[in-house]
């Protein structure tokens, strides 16, 4: 079969830029290298890469026996890999609603030099919903905040808390590529550019496909299971990454819950709405500085409960500050959408306020927004199934 092309080494950058970090298949839990045209627990043939997360890379293959395309999910060896396995199971044996989950539908081992490698093999899904945020209508992007809603409130019936909601675990469905052949696969999702990894075994570093949007379809699904726990569990990690969807609480040493969820769900919701990431900060002091200026002042008595406690600043917990005029949420609304009418902006800033309060015990939860007045509203406006 045709396995794309090795790029020069003036186009070594391109391929870096967008792969995942080379470094990390020479660390201490590596990914495990794969070479395009390969075959896996022989069946399973390497097509083209389709993205890679902290602890994964993710390649799209093609089922040899069942003559279908999957996802393999080939994870970093450690807990991590079994520990979204025994989720998976989790939500299989709890949740009866998970038509929005992203489920495995096989898994494998591959053995590796540090170890053990997890593979959950999954249905071929499209990049996640905000990278493609630009693209797709406002309906469409409603549309996959309602969904996501109701995939979050199905894990919290059950019991389940997702603990790692962000930009990256939540996808749009794609059209099945099953009956057309390689070339024709590549024609539609670019032909793979790589270069080859010098590692323990043979491998290839690859720019993942860019999916058309003729292939996106309008349904998403919740995915990466890897660090969910069930409700009440307490972990030694209390934050978050990326830190831009990490619920305040979680920077005060709480541990993750159904509303450190809703927190992290509010942040998609918003960037989703006004097409813009609300907190888009890359450390731990850098994003409570941004919540508090937007938000306002934290609660007093988390006052020296921050994680990291050499590093908190005394006018986060000032009751005496409000948020700053410039980058409050009234002020970034009418700076991401100028135009938009009293009303919506009454709804919406409703939901914000609802799904952004600091106290975490009185923010509104998955199934209460679902029911909120304000939320139904905002979807009529975009004709979504949210305003039924």
């Amino acid at each position: 079969m045709d396995t794309g092309d090795f790029v020069d080494s003036d186009e070594e950058y391109e391929v870096e830029e967008y792969a995942e970090p080379v470094e990390r298949y020479y660390e201490e839990n590596p990914y495990y290298p794969v070479c395009i045209g390969e075959r896996l627990d022989r069946k399973y043939r390497i097509e083209h890469k389709l993205g890679h997360g902290g602890f994964s890379t993710v390649w799209l293959a093609h089922d040899m026996e069942k003559k279908k395309d999957v996802a393999l999910k080939i994870m970093s060896p450690g807990e991590v890999g079994e520990h979204e396995l025994y989720m998976q199971d989790e939500i299989l044996r709890l949740v009866p609603e998970t038509s929005n989950l992203l489920m495995y539908e096989a898994t494998f081992i591959l053995s590796g030099r540090h170890g053990d490698h997890r593979v959950l093999v999954f249905p071929v899904r499209a990049p996640n919903v905000v990278s493609h945020r630009t693209q797709a209508s406002m309906a469409s992007r409603m549309s996959a905040a309602y969904q996501l809603l109701k995939a979050l409130a199905s894990l919290h019936r059950s019991g389940i808390v997702h603990r790692d909601l962000n930009d990256g675990c939540i996808l749009w469905g794609m059209k099945p590529l099953n009956r057309h052949d390689t070339d024709t696969k590549y024609e539609l999702l670019g032909r793979p550019q790589k270069m080859l990894l010098e590692t323990w075994r043979k491998g290839e570093l690859v720019r993942p496909a860019k999916v058309p949007e003729s292939l996106v379809t309008g349904k998403i699904y919740l995915g990466d299971f890897g660090h969910s726990i069930m409700a009440g569990t307490p972990v030694k990690r209390k934050t978050q990454s990326p830190v831009g969807y990490c619920a305040p609480e979680r920077f005060h040493n709480v541990d993750p819950s159904y509303a450190s969820d809703m927190w992290s769900y509010m942040c998609l919701f918003v960037e989703l709405y006004l097409d813009y990431p609300l907190f888009n900060r890359s450390g731990c002091v850098s994003q409570v500085s941004d919540l508090v200026r937007v938000l306002g002042p934290l609660p007093e008595h988390w006052k020296g409960s921050f994680v990291f406690a050499d590093a908190s600043l005394g006018w986060w917990y000032d009751p005496s500050r409000g948020p700053d005029p410039v980058i409050s949420l009234p002020a970034i609304i009418a700076h991401r959408r100028p135009k938009m009418g009293r009303t919506e902006q009454k709804h919406l800033l409703s939901v914000m306020a609802k799904g952004f309060r600091y106290d975490y015990d009185q923010r509104i939860t998955a199934d209460e927004l679902l029911q909120d007045a304000s939320f139904k509203a905002l979807m009529k406006m975009h004709r979504t199934s949210g305003s039924d």
